[in-house]
């Protein structure tokens, strides 16, 4: 089975997979600039930290491919050309430090260039595009390795081999990073291991990236899985013996406190509830030794209207399916209004789960629990 890939990279084009059209579309746009890598992350049409540091990331590698022969004139105004467009691309999307920490790393580059000998404009910009695709290739591999670190913690933590059941939320597979998947990459290593019995998966409301995205990557990868509504996650733990519940994270600060979509922070209190282990699937890339505590990471409000309107294909009953099967008509999207005029609306995308709700950080580099003192030392996620 080929891999599901919501970026399509070859030097000087860039395409992604809208996801506001997925499950039922396949549609791959292209993104040929800063600006049009801008409003992709801005509207969501790509979503998941480590995705959007690398769609924000490339897009400005193809449009300095592309405007190669009007480079900038100097080596110093190369790099400041750089350094605005990344600044740029960062206001997109404040809250998933992976955007923030591929730009200040790619900054810092061609900083280092800019000091080099007889550099010129076209070295500065030749090593930012080699820079960029590098992240590409690199966001697979720790991908892997986070699954693989992640698989035999839970299968260590909960003493058995076979026979797991585990919850996710949100999106976090290869349709929120380059290729395979943080807290889904975990899972599709458990089932690869064949540890795995029954993967479920939250709706994720109000964008609706687990019913529509994860569902959509675990039918896709032929992994046993059921979906839920946001509100039935503590009936699930209380009858299915899960052991684990598993998400990413688009920040994780120095303590490990974890922001990540809204909604995680109540499957942690519950999770701590049933005894369930839970477990943040974090590329060293979301962990941000900077900001101390969840106290100092910006979460993002959204627009009120993403509560008060559902979109979508519409639907007719399949008479000729004794399950009621639906057909899609994908041809027709439409909007429906489901809340009363005139109502507040409260949408912040992201929460923060506590630390000490939190039981494993899975990165690429191994796992980090809590020490003697029942505290995240970070900085160990860096020690490969």
């Amino acid at each position: 089975m080929a891999t599901l890939l919501a970026i399509k990279y070859a030097r000087g084009s860039l395409e992604i997979l809208d996801q506001l059209l997925l499950p039922h579309q396949s549609v791959y746009i292209p993104v040929n600039d800063v600006l049009t890598g801008w409003q992709a992350i801005r509207s969501m049409q790509v979503r998941g930290a480590p995705a959007i540091a690398i769609v924000a990331a490339l897009s400005l590698a193809v449009e300095l491919n592309n405007a190669f022969d009007t480079a900038p004139a100097t080596p110093q105004s190369a790099v400041e050309l750089i350094h605005e467009k990344l600044d740029y691309l960062v206001t997109s999307r404040p809250t998933a430090v992976n955007l923030a920490d591929a730009a200040g790393k790619l900054k810092a580059l061609t900083q280092n260039v800019l000091a080099a000998n007889e550099v010129t404009p076209d070295l500065v910009v030749k090593a930012y595009i080699e820079a960029a695709e590098l992240m590409l290739l690199k966001d697979v591999e720790d991908n892997k390795a986070i699954g693989r670190h992640g698989a035999e913690w839970i299968t260590n933590a909960v003493g058995k081999t076979s026979g797991i059941r585990v919850l996710t939320h949100c999106n976090t597979g290869s349709l929120a990073t380059a290729s395979y998947g943080t807290a889904l990459g975990i899972i599709r290593s458990l089932h690869a291991n064949a540890s795995l019995d029954h993967a479920y998966c939250t709706e994720t409301r109000p964008y609706n990236q687990g019913s529509r995205l994860t569902a959509y990557e675990l039918v896709y990868e032929q992994i046993p899985a059921t979906l839920i509504t946001d509100n039935m996650a503590a009936a699930l733990m209380s009858q299915q013996g899960l052991a684990a519940v598993i998400v990413g994270a688009d920040r994780v600060a120095a303590n490990g406190d974890t922001a990540n979509k809204i909604g995680t922070y109540q499957l942690a209190i519950l999770a701590k509830f049933f005894g369930v282990k839970f477990v943040v699937a974090a590329p060293t890339t979301s962990v941000d030794l900077y900001t101390k505590n969840g106290e100092g990471i910006k979460i993002e409000q959204r627009p009120g209207w993403e509560v008060l309107v559902v979109s979508g294909p519409t639907v007719t009953n399949n008479p000729a399916k004794e399950s009621g099967e639906v057909v899609v008509d994908v041809t027709d999207i439409r909007s429906v209004k489901q809340a009363a005029n005139g109502i507040g609306v409260f949408n912040p995308s992201f929460d923060v789960t506590p630390a000490a709700l939190i039981d494993a950080i899975v990165t690429e580099n191994g796992v980090v629990e809590k020490n003697a003192d029942g505290i995240f030392a970070m900085e160990g996620a860096f020690k490969a």
